[in-house]
């Protein structure tokens, strides 16, 4: 990205140098001083450009890096190779934030391997590439994207390749991983992919028992238990809605869900909260990693985050920042659906 940026640059450089030496050519004689002046103004331009991108790309990094994310080390990246017959790639979406990287992803991988490492070799795919290469510059650390995962798959011989995506819905980036394996279908003898968390009516009413049994000690009757998803503009974004519903089904009123780029917004929770007689407000992600929106977005001191809105309100909000990911119960479900996946193979 930054590269394609960086030329799209030195191209509007060079264009402008372009049209500044084509401007004063009406059929007389340019002399060699103004060609050379020309020269010089077009390229300490693109120098200029070039060492202001440079400056920005380095904020910019600069930013990224004033919170501590935990040691990359400890995570297991699985992109080795010697893979054998059966994969299993657990895919994706990714986070830069080390220790929830560790505790969510690779927790649900470490299951995967736990259920299924006797015949199949667990390995990871993201699909971020902006959260990858992140990685790789701050912490020295390659993980594969899909392209990469699916090549090394075919690399190693792979013969029946199950998919199992950590995506929370059935959504755009669940499609995407679908389309690229599609693209490989030929590569292998097998391929299945397995269900997002939320797909059957079964996944949403666990999910809930999952979230409320890890929220029970704050539901104390004076407490709103809020969660915030990330949200679509795609349909899928009714799953929001849905688990709302199945909450308040199950009788647990004063459970809220909400999303940062979608409806409900975090307004629409903050009125629901402001209908019921509340004092105090707990907040936790509705996603599979706790990273930059949990941290940020949901946790954060800056005016606008969901901890500040709700403290402005005069509630005094306890933050969970953990994710999904890091619940067994949750992990469970992607088991089951792993294994349906499996099932699927030479039927």
């Amino acid at each position: 990205m930054k590269k394609s940026k960086l030329s799209a640059v030195f191209l509007t450089a060079c264009m402008a140098a372009t049209l500044l030496a084509g401007c004063g050519d009406k059929k007389t004689e340019t002399t060699e001083a103004t060609t050379e002046a020309t020269t010089e103004a077009a390229t300490e331009a693109a120098t200029t450009t070039e060492a202001t991108v440079a400056d920005a790309t380095a904020s910019e990094a600069e930013d990224d890096e004033n919170y501590e994310t935990g040691d990359a080390s400890l995570d297991n990246v699985r992109n080795q190779d010697e893979i054998g017959d059966n994969e299993l790639l657990v895919v994706s979406f990714g986070t830069s934030f080390n220790d929830s990287r560790r505790l969510t992803i690779g927790a649900i991988e470490g299951k995967l391997d736990e259920e299924f490492g006797k015949d199949y070799s667990v390995r990871r795919g993201f699909t971020s590439q902006i959260i990858i290469d992140h990685v790789k510059s701050r912490d020295g650390i390659a993980i594969d994207n899909m392209t990469e995962a699916l090549d090394r798959a075919v690399d190693n011989g792979v013969k029946n390749l199950v998919i199992q995506p950590t995506h929370l819905m059935n959504g755009l980036e669940y499609t995407d991983v679908v389309n690229e394996v599609g693209d490989y279908a030929d590569a292998f003898d097998q391929v299945v992919i397995g269900d997002p968390l939320l797909t059957s009516d079964e996944d949403f009413d666990e999910v809930v028992k999952a979230i409320t049994d890890a929220t029970a000690e704050y539901d104390d009757g004076e407490t709103a238990i809020c969660f915030m998803g990330h949200g679509t503009e795609a349909d899928s974004n009714e799953v929001y809605q849905k688990m709302q519903d199945k909450l308040t089904d199950a009788g647990f009123e004063n459970y809220f869900v909400g999303t940062v780029e979608a409806t409900p917004s975090v307004d629409d929770v903050l009125a629901k909260v402001q209908a019921g007689d509340y004092k105090k407000v707990v907040l936790e992600p509705l996603m599979i990693v706790a990273g930059d929106h949990a941290n940020n977005d949901m946790a954060g001191d800056e005016e606008g985050s969901w901890k500040t809105t709700f403290e402005d309100a005069g509630y005094d909000v306890t933050c969970l920042v953990r994710g999904l990911g890091e619940l067994p119960a949750i992990q469970d479900i992607f088991v089951k659906h792993a294994q349906a996946a499996i099932d699927k193979l030479n039927k």
